[in-house]
């Protein structure tokens, strides 16, 4: 078989264009793939994005909760004058005072109440629907108002002073005021409450309850009283609630007012 020059130009013209073909093929394809991988890759990065957008209410919940606003909290304290007093004085000494109280130690209790870790049924039907901006707001409405002063029993003052101020160390007794102050007037920070002038029934209950084994939520701080007022006996508690009535302020004399 003989090859003329004519067909080896053929030949290799033939084999150019179809080279220059197969480059511009696959020129085509590599740009086609590009906008595929970028696509496949997109929902990953709207992925990653998405994370913070989803946190983000929990963070907006939070931030919401502001210092509690005793103008606002005015109105939403209106139905708790029912038991408590208009003001937060109590006429009524089964229902705690709740005047000059701390905000943090009201919002507290209220949201022990409404996870029923603190048992009260007319308490967890009031803290139910409250948001914790109302909690805060209602305790803060309290704490600006003044509790009025009670009176202690003067023959229970001496053994009531004397476990406030002192304890009984071979009982293991701490001191009240170490927690409550000399005063009374509690430790916000530590959302220790104000004592001074609460009504001795209600003290004197409470005490029993906690004797009896009753607890107000599970956490390590709920378990501090119970396990003092274990350690004293019925007279520590009626002489403790009786002094705690009567307990002032450092600028009404900081004593317990003895009953005439």
């Amino acid at each position: 078989m003989s090859f003329r020059p004519a067909d080896f130009r053929h030949a290799v013209l033939g084999a150019a264009v179809a080279l220059t073909f197969a480059l511009s093929a696959g020129a085509v394809m590599a740009q086609n793939a590009k906008p595929a991988a970028a696509s496949s890759a997109a929902p990953a990065a709207a992925g990653s994005a998405a994370a913070p957008a989803a946190a983000a209410p929990a963070e907006a919940a939070t931030a919401a909760v502001k210092p509690g606003d005793a103008t606002a909290g005015q109105g939403k304290a209106a139905v708790c004058g029912a038991c408590h007093g208009i003001d937060g004085n109590s006429a009524d000494p089964q229902y705690p005072k709740l005047a000059g109280q701390h905000e943090s130690y009201i919002a507290r209790q209220l949201t022990n109440f409404k996870a029923a870790k603190r048992q009260n049924p007319i308490m967890l039907g009031m803290a139910s629907p409250l948001s914790e901006q109302d909690m805060h707001d209602i305790g803060a409405y309290f704490a600006t108002k003044v509790s009025r002063p009670g009176v202690a029993d003067e023959a229970l003052v001496e053994h009531g002073q004397k476990l406030y101020r002192e304890g009984d160390v071979e009982r293991g007794i701490p001191a009240c005021m170490a927690c409550h102050l000399t005063d009374g007037r509690g430790n916000p920070g530590a959302i220790y409450p104000q004592l001074a002038g609460q009504h001795a029934q209600y003290v004197e209950a409470t005490l029993k309850s906690w004797h009896d084994g009753t607890v107000w939520g599970d956490d390590a701080h709920a378990q501090i009283m119970p396990a003092i007022a274990k350690k004293l006996d019925a007279k520590d508690i009626t002489a403790l609630a009786s002094y705690i009535e009567g307990l002032h302020s450092a600028d009404s004399g900081d004593t317990a007012t003895a009953a005439p």
